[in-house]
């Protein structure tokens, strides 16, 4: 048992989710600043290994496990996310414009499925206070910055193609010269003024077409809809490839609470919660999609980061067998803790030699069908 479990996750859990998570932000947001703080953290917190090493897109990682977006969504805590064991870590979602997100109550629990449901609704400060904060603290460890169309809350009218698209080249322009790597997130309702705008056929293309004269200084990812369809698979690619500086790929959660998620938890408890479903139950759809999308892509050039439901050893190692070269973790890190990382880059090596890989860059894809 460690000291998360047994002291810190209860009394955490004693408060409502979003104000255990802003607590605990600002926690390391000071923590980040005392004297010793960070590298004392790190000393206990890191596990690294030769073995573990990897580079993609041009970066090199420590390890392959990251944060994902949506746990320091200003970057208010970048200092102590350097310290805390993580190969790389991604703030965000930031937009163009500060906003507040949707009306809260806006984040649950869901304990017996290690489970959450978020409906934060992209609140940030905005790209331009964000920025400063980026040139600010260079990161030891690649810094992922996730950009999203700026929410304007409910109610708001939907926005037009011409201002989804500005939006998104406000926030490039401000922060790629800042950032390790960007993800363009395409998928959530709230970055299109409620509209899945790049669900369109072109409307990808029409976003990178513009972003193309930025000369974007890093690798650019994008995060979509976790469809386990080739058809869009498909199209994702096509749209993609026509861009050098696309280097990989995304999934994110899959919207509302979809019957094939099987959740445990009663569904009276979370029927009424509006929200994505985040952690455990998302593992499986997501896997499939990684599966259906590295077999189709030209993994030379491109790169899956994956995420959704990594809790151990064996979830990483799932991922990076079925194509993913990169892995990240948000929910578990609110059930286990910081701890979790060392755990699973410990796990990592021993399934690494169990199977013989001299490198975890040797495992990635090995489960994906040959023909």
């Amino acid at each position: 048992m460690s000291l998360y479990s047994t002291l810190i996750r209860p009394l955490l859990f004693r408060l409502d989710a979003e104000t255990a998570h802003h607590g605990t932000v600002e926690a390391c947001r000071i923590a980040g600043a005392l004297p010793f703080v960070p590298q004392i953290t790190r000393a206990c917190l890191e596990f690294t290994a030769p073995e573990l090493q990897c580079e993609v897109a041009g970066l090199k990682f420590d390890h392959p496990i990251g944060l994902a977006a949506g746990w320091d969504k200003s970057a208010r805590a970048l200092r102590m996310l350097d310290h805390l064991g993580f190969a790389f870590a991604e703030i965000g979602s930031i937009s163009a414009q500060p906003s507040q997100g949707n009306p809260q109550p806006r984040l649950f629990r869901l304990p017996q499925d290690q489970a959450i449901i978020v409906n934060y609704g992209l609140p940030n400060e905005g790209a331009e206070i964000i920025a400063p904060r980026l040139a600010a603290h260079r990161m030891r460890v690649p810094l992922g910055v996730n950009i999203v169309k700026t929410n304007y809350g409910p109610g708001a009218p939907a926005c037009s193609d011409d201002a989804i698209l500005a939006d998104y080249e406000r926030s490039v322009s401000l922060v790629h010269r800042h950032a390790g790597y960007l993800m363009l997130n395409m998928s959530c309702p709230n970055a299109a003024g409620g509209k899945d705008f790049f669900a369109q056929p072109g409307n990808i293309t029409r976003l990178l077409q513009l972003l193309k004269p930025l000369n974007i200084a890093c690798p650019v990812f994008l995060k979509v809809s976790p469809r386990d369809d080739p058809a869009a698979h498909d199209r994702l690619l096509a749209e993609a490839d026509a861009f050098d500086f696309v280097c990989g790929f995304s999934f994110n959660l899959p919207p509302g609470k979809p019957a094939a998620l099987r959740l445990t938890t009663p569904r009276s408890a979370w029927e009424h919660l509006p929200g994505a479903v985040s952690g455990k139950p998302v593992e499986d759809l997501i896997n499939r999609c990684i599966v259906g999308l590295a077999s189709r892509m030209n993994r030379q050039r491109h790169a899956i980061i994956g995420t959704g439901g990594v809790f151990t050893a064996a979830d990483a190692y799932r991922k990076l067998r079925l194509g993913a070269s990169l892995v990240q973790i948000y929910t578990a890190l609110i059930y286990e803790g910081p701890g979790v990382i060392k755990r699973i880059n410990q796990g990592l090596c021993q399934l690494l030699a169990r199977d013989g890989f001299k490198n975890v860059s040797e495992a990635v894809g090995a489960d994906l069908p040959t023909s």
